[in-house]
């Protein structure tokens, strides 16, 4: 089978992990290099960009994308994973906060703000994942970090219901963020359930279901894929001939006009096609590969 570039815009559904959404990927597209950009919870659905082949190369700047989460917060009830697959560690029986204490509560937590991330979660602390130390009856904290939130708009079904959509920076764990805002509030909350909107420009609209995904690609089927150049349509553009784009798809430094910005390049060959991530070298004076996707350049 030949080998796929592409990139997978995928709807995960609730109870896989990330890890098992890449394998199914993996055995039904016959591609042994498959990843993804951004991992989603079992408890959570919604959209996981999944990388094939080569495209596994540009993960990394896929994770860097705001998102924008649906998330359901239960208030009065707090867990030691912060949602509602953990054991219950806290309840609340006194009235619950008002509307307005909710409003100051999400208000405050808007803004750039320091954020420990679960004790169960990918963390690693000495290289070893929280959440292992954690099964292992060795919770460690991890270090703050510092994350945006741009924008939390609620809504209050139920006394004890919150719909939050959430918009914030790649690295915010929405359940340390629902976790604050119970503690904040005196009353204790953990996320009833999670579903991602949006990673960049990407919505969830524009994704298959795992099962059609899976379906389409063990019957060949490719076209619904992004290329490289549309799953990064942000990223600025290096236009190359053929005689140039040879020479950086092998490795060479090439000569061409300084950028307007230092930002990596999308070097794009004359047959349209992505075909590495350049970088301009101001010693040098010149472009140089810092990531090949394709080494043959169509000329």
């Amino acid at each position: 089978m030949s080998q796929l570039c592409g990139v997978a815009l995928v709807d995960k559904p609730v109870g896989p992990t990330s890890h098992d959404v890449v394998a199914a990927i993996r055995r039904a597209s016959g591609q042994r290099r498959v990843g993804h950009a951004g991992t989603l919870d079992p408890l959570a659905s919604g959209l996981l960009i999944v990388c094939l082949g080569p495209a596994t190369r540009v993960a990394q700047y896929l994770t860097q994308h705001d998102k924008v989460y649906q998330v359901e917060a239960r208030l009065g009830v707090e867990t030691d994973t912060y949602d509602a697959e953990g054991e219950v560690v806290a309840e609340w029986t006194e009235p619950l906060p008002t509307d307005e204490a909710v409003d100051d509560a999400i208000a405050s937590l808007c803004g750039e703000v320091l954020q420990v991330p679960p004790v169960f979660s990918a963390v690693k602390v000495g290289g070893t994942p929280l959440y292992r130390l954690a099964r292992q009856g060795k919770p460690v904290q991890a270090r703050p970090r510092r994350v945006m939130v741009h924008s939390i708009r609620w809504s209050r079904p139920e006394p004890q219901r919150l719909v939050l959509r959430v918009h914030c920076s790649a690295g915010t764990y929405v359940r340390s963020l629902v976790q604050d805002l119970g503690r904040r509030l005196g009353c204790g909350a953990h996320v009833a359930a999670l579903r991602r909107l949006a990673s960049g420009p990407f919505s969830v609209s524009q994704a298959l279901p795992l099962a059609e995904a899976v379906s389409r690609l063990e019957r060949g089927e490719h076209g619904w894929m992004l290329d490289v150049g549309e799953a990064l349509p942000e990223q600025p553009r290096l236009l190359l001939d053929g005689d140039a784009a040879q020479r950086l798809a092998r490795g060479q430094a090439i000569e061409g006009p300084p950028p307007s910005s230092e930002d990596l390049h999308l070097a794009i060959g004359p047959d349209g096609r992505a075909f590495a991530v350049a970088e301009w070298d101001w010693e040098r004076q010149s472009w140089i590969p810092r990531k090949v996707l394709i080494q043959e350049c169509d000329p």
